[in-house]
């Protein structure tokens, strides 16, 4: 797999931090660097404001064969808290599985407080103005630095003088603010792609599209088939976002979608136009009725061999609970387009991980925990309960990646270009429930309205938002 330097491909650039793919790699790799990506491949082939609380439970100390050293905060005691997005069964249990280690290893008691992740996406800016959890997940980008600039997260440089070792530059940058300071600590990340099951290409006889023409042809004869093309749900907002961004850097390019993003380029631009006209000529692939249907609706679709691919992060790997079925998944990149911009193979593949509150209530255990956490044997512990993700850590053990983590690594390494996604990309009140999510959704339910006044509403909103 060629690995060349693209300096122009930044993962993130809306804000001050740029960071090539290259050093993302590293962290993708494991301690061998970027000289063993090929290896994975080759053994491939073989509101606490309203305050988010779902469910509450306070860690026990459960013991960990691999429980990591916390190196900052090891003084700390007491208790801390915890604020999850990660609210899906098998998240949710390898965060749990995380805390129980960190707990077992330093005798700190952490109560976990679970959102629905769409939820707490929503009201993070009401969350963070209350009575914030110490500790919560967040998104590495422009988002996470949103929030440092307005106070509302707390500096964790220190943590980072004692986790730095484990992580690239690349994943720092992502992890530090407009100030210079880091706010977050990365543990993840996957890319968004076209996810089929095999064994149902095998048996019809399929072949993975590479052009845009392929892909309708494809969908065409699934159809054909009796099967729906293309599973489809946002009842939640955000998972069509995901095909915007897709179609806006085939279409148009990284660059022009990172300006779009930034609100450097207008909403009613022909080039923003075009995505929809194309994004309409696609529609009647997907399943319909998506404004009912959440992203796990839509997974279970793919999995029951109902529809034939999905469009989405690996994370929907996490639907397929049987080992076998599992197993059974596999993906590829989003089709080309035939346009300059093919050989950016550009992608969304963001970066989860956590941020301190800005007052936490025991900021000296909140620390610990984000020291814990960001070691490459938190890491770990982690992806043994949800192996549909790539460990951040470049020194995260990748011996036991599984066929759909290497193929995870295999793609982001073949793109030049890697955004974060849309409602990452840019400012949360644009991308939120009044802004872009509602947009789309309006888009999804008459693909066939006027688009000029329909984008010009999009510019306006944009407009009328606060100055940063």
């Amino acid at each position: 797999m060629a690995l060349p330097e693209t300096p122009g491909s930044p993962i993130e650039e809306s804000g001050s931090r740029t960071v090539s793919r290259r050093t993302v790699l590293k962290g993708i790799a494991g301690v061998a660097g970027l000289a063993s990506v090929p290896a994975l491949l080759a053994a491939c082939s073989s509101a606490a404001t309203p305050s988010p609380a779902a469910s509450s439970a306070p860690s026990a100390a459960a013991p960990s064969a691999a429980a990591p050293s916390a190196a900052a905060g090891s003084a700390a005691t007491g208790s801390t808290t915890f604020g999850s997005s990660l609210s899906d069964a098998v998240p949710k249990k390898a965060m749990q599985d995380v805390i129980d280690a960190f707990t077992a290893k330093t005798g700190i008691a952490v109560t976990v407080n679970t959102v629905e992740h769409g939820k707490f996406q929503d009201t993070i800016s009401a969350y963070l103005q209350g009575t914030p959890d110490d500790v919560f997940t967040w998104f590495a980008g422009y988002r996470m630095r949103f929030f440092a600039a307005q106070g509302l997260a707390g500096d964790i440089s220190d943590v980072w003088s004692t986790i730095g070792s484990h992580f690239s530059s690349a994943f720092k940058g992502a992890s530090t603010g407009d100030d210079g300071k880091q706010y977050f600590v990365p543990i993840y990340n996957y890319p968004w792609v076209v996810i089929y099951r095999k064994s149902l290409f095998a048996k019809q006889g399929y072949q993975i599209p590479k052009t845009i023409d392929d892909f309708t042809t494809l969908a065409k004869k699934m159809q054909s088939d009796g099967l729906v093309p293309l599973a489809f749900g946002d009842k939640d907002g955000w998972p069509a976002m995901g095909t915007f961004d897709i179609l806006n850097m085939r279409l148009n390019g990284y660059d022009y979608h990172v300006s779009l993003m930034a609100g450097k380029n207008k909403w009613t631009d022909p080039q923003v136009k075009a995505v929809y006209q194309r994004w309409a000529t696609l529609l009647p692939y997907h399943q319909e009725a998506a404004l009912g249907r959440t992203w796990q609706d839509a997974a279970q679709s793919m999995i029951s061999n109902k529809a034939g691919m999905y469009f989405l992060g690996t994370f929907a790997g996490q639907q397929a609970t049987d080992p076998a079925t599992h197993d059974d998944l596999d993906f590829f990149p989003f089709p080309l387009f035939g346009t300059q911009y093919d050989s950016e193979n550009a992608i969304d593949a963001p970066i989860d991980g956590f941020m301190m509150a800005a007052k936490p209530k025991n900021p000296d255990a909140a620390k610990a925990l984000l020291a814990f956490i960001g070691t490459p044997g938190a890491e770990s512990i982690y992806l043994t309960s949800d192996p549909n993700d790539v460990a951040a850590a470049t020194d995260a053990d990748t011996s036991k990646y599984n066929a759909f983590q290497l193929s995870s690594a295999k793609i982001i390494g073949a793109s030049n270009k890697i955004a974060q996604f849309l409602d990452r990309d840019t400012r949360p009140d644009f991308a939120g429930p009044n802004g872009m999510q509602g947009f789309i959704q309006k888009f999804l339910s008459d693909p066939t309205q006027d688009l000029d006044a329909y984008l010009k509403g999009i510019q306006a909103f944009y407009d009328s938002l606060p100055a940063q």
